[in-house]
């Protein structure tokens, strides 16, 4: 897997191997690691040391692949994982809220990749050795949905299918204020923001990103509120968040985006991957796996009402 971006004003000036590091989600010194190896090109040409310093606007592309491993992750009991479909091919989750997904800097133990290894230990083989069978991800604090590669067939199968946008991927999001319209698409090109590199905004320099959305419920206690369904067209990272906030209705309790407000606080971003579809990489079939929001989600939903003013 190879990850292009174009290094954004926030970047400006920072060394190859913090950049890499943020791409990437690896510790510096393994992203260190990553340029010495080559597994990195700066407008097309390989970039062999981590000291460089990148410019506003040049071209940075990481191959995933040369992710340095000195231990590959292993298998965690401890991890609880809801599995609601398996077969030779694919795994199927339901992630709870509050679990990352792989391992990284910080997260070495306790992760969705250490469950699986627990519960399914082939898996180890399959796809990056430090990414075993991921293909997506979901934030740590969003639920739901997610498949994960069993074989190395499935791996390359969803991989390319997530590339085409031939994965259907819905998502029920809890957002501050009523819409204008019932039905909109959000098209908006999503990078790094500006002027803070952890974080995602809308720029014209970003990847291209498209969201279509529709609103299933409104409330207006305890404050003006939409419960929205969320259907991506592309999978950047943190896309539903940014593209809700950026047309000005953040997901409820998400504190990146702007949407913790004390009218009506969440423990984390109201936001659930509700459905996942996708053509089967063993079979050739279309498969779709459902599960309704989490108990704190429906409960914070439940606290909202709709009442008619006298």
């Amino acid at each position: 897997m190879r990850v292009e971006e174009n290094i954004p004003a926030a970047l400006n000036n920072e060394r190859i191997d913090r950049i890499v590091s943020l791409i990437a989600d690896i510790s510096r010194s393994d992203a260190t690691k990553l340029v010495a190896d080559g597994g990195a090109e700066v407008d097309g040409v390989v970039a062999l040391s981590g000291k460089i310093r990148l410019k506003e606007g040049q071209n940075i592309v990481v191959d995933l692949d040369k992710i340095p491993v000195a231990e590959p992750p292993g298998p965690d009991e401890s991890v609880v994982l809801d599995v609601v479909y398996v077969d030779e091919d694919i795994i199927v989750v339901n992630k709870q809220a509050g679990l990352v997904v792989h391992p990284a800097s910080g997260h070495g133990l306790g992760t969705l990749v250490n469950g699986i290894l627990a519960l399914y230990p082939e898996v180890a083989s399959v796809g990056q050795p430090a990414r075993p069978g991921i293909v997506h991800r979901l934030d740590a604090g969003t639920t739901g949905m997610m498949v994960v590669a069993r074989s190395q067939r499935a791996y390359d199968s969803l991989i390319a299918a997530l590339t085409e946008h031939e994965v259907g991927r819905e998502y029920l999001a809890l957002t501050w204020g009523h819409f204008d319209s019932p039905t909109a698409i959000v098209d908006a090109s999503i990078g790094r923001d500006p002027r803070d590199p952890m974080r995602m905004a809308v720029v014209n320099s970003g990847k291209w990103a498209r969201t279509h959305l529709a609103v299933e419920e409104e409330f207006n206690k305890p404050a003006a509120l939409s419960l929205v369904k969320c259907n991506l067209e592309t999978g950047r990272t943190h896309q539903i968040r940014v593209h809700l906030a950026a047309v000005g209705h953040p997901v409820v309790g998400d504190s990146m985006y702007g949407g913790a407000k004390s009218a009506l606080v969440a423990p984390r971003p109201m936001l659930h991957a509700r459905t996942l579809t996708l053509i089967h990489p063993g079979t050739g079939e279309e498969v779709s796996f459902t599960s309704e929001p989490p108990r704190d989600m429906r409960e914070i939903i439940e606290r909202c009402s709709f009442e008619i003013a006298d």
